[in-house]
């Protein structure tokens, strides 16, 4: 009671329990808000970083674009090489002289003429012959004709040796690249005319082959429908050769036997143009009995 009467009348004192006796240290909340800090801060980057990533994500994916169609690649349209002939005059070679990646070029385009094979020796003397060149490899072993060939009609030899091939029924000239062609079957039905090589240039796309070295080149070719034979004036590569065919804008061509075999063009003034080596098969060289030629004759 005396405690009470050391209060004046102009003071109250509180009746409780006294302040507390055990409180937080300094240094604990110290770290408590340093953590706090850490924690802020951690979140702040995140945020920061995460609207970055978004934005760089926004910026590298295209919008669709309105009012822009997609147009798919048109293929390259090229003019014929050769000159446009009156059908009624006498067939023979146009030949055309150019230079493709360094290498010379000569093309042989037949006017007026269809395309044949021919097994054997050919006569020279026959003048309804513009162009022959040998076709088909030989057989080492015995003189046959390497790949499937069909000749008038009558299937001659069987086999897919090379997948590349050539096919001459009712006067069109098809030339591709199958292991199987169905070309095989309708020269056969329709007296036409099939023969295999090596592939060099499959819808513009240059094929590999395995043969290597370098020699005088031949290969029969279609160029947006244009047939032609192409010989190089220099020995090159299968690689080179079929490359400088994909340069010319040939869409499918195939081999022709080149190097030393003998050939001839005939142009419009009845020039003979001749290529490879006429006298080859002379002093002990035999001639292969089932030796191929292509052969273009005056319609």
């Amino acid at each position: 009671m005396e405690e009470l009467k050391d209060i004046r009348d102009d003071q109250i004192r509180i009746i409780g329990e006294e302040g507390n006796k055990n409180p937080v240290p300094r240094n604990v909340w110290i770290f408590i808000l340093s953590i706090l800090g850490l924690v802020i801060i951690g979140v702040i980057i995140f945020i920061i970083f995460r609207y970055k990533e978004v934005e760089i994500q926004e910026l590298g994916t295209p919008g669709p674009a309105l009012f822009e169609p997609v147009r798919e690649a048109e293929p390259t349209k090229y003019q014929w090489i050769g000159s446009t002939v009156d059908s009624l005059r006498s067939g023979y070679i146009e030949i055309v002289d150019t230079l493709i990646n360094d290498i010379p070029i000569k093309i042989f385009i037949p006017h007026n003429a269809e395309l044949s094979l021919h097994i054997g020796r050919l006569n020279k003397e026959d003048k309804s012959v513009i162009y022959a060149a040998q076709a088909a490899d030989v057989r080492a072993d015995n003189g046959g004709v390497v790949g499937a060939f069909v000749l008038n009609g009558e299937p001659r030899s069987w086999g897919v040796s090379k997948k590349g091939y050539c096919a001459s029924i009712n006067g069109k000239v098809t030339i591709g690249v199958a292991e199987n062609s169905p070309l095989f079957e309708k020269a056969t039905e329709e007296g036409g005319y099939f023969f295999r090589q090596y592939p060099l240039v499959s819808n513009g796309e240059v094929i590999d082959n395995e043969p290597k070295g370098k020699s005088i080149r031949r290969a029969i070719c279609d160029r947006q429908g244009e047939i032609f034979m192409v010989e190089t004036g220099t020995k090159e590569s299968f690689h080179d050769f079929a490359q400088a065919l994909a340069d010319l804008g040939v869409d499918q061509a195939i081999y022709l036997v080149g190097s030393s075999a003998y050939g001839w063009a005939v142009d419009k003034n009845d020039n003979i143009y001749e290529f490879g080596e006429d006298n080859y098969y002379k002093d002990g060289r035999k001639m292969p009995k089932h030796i191929s030629y292509i052969v273009w004759k005056r319609k």
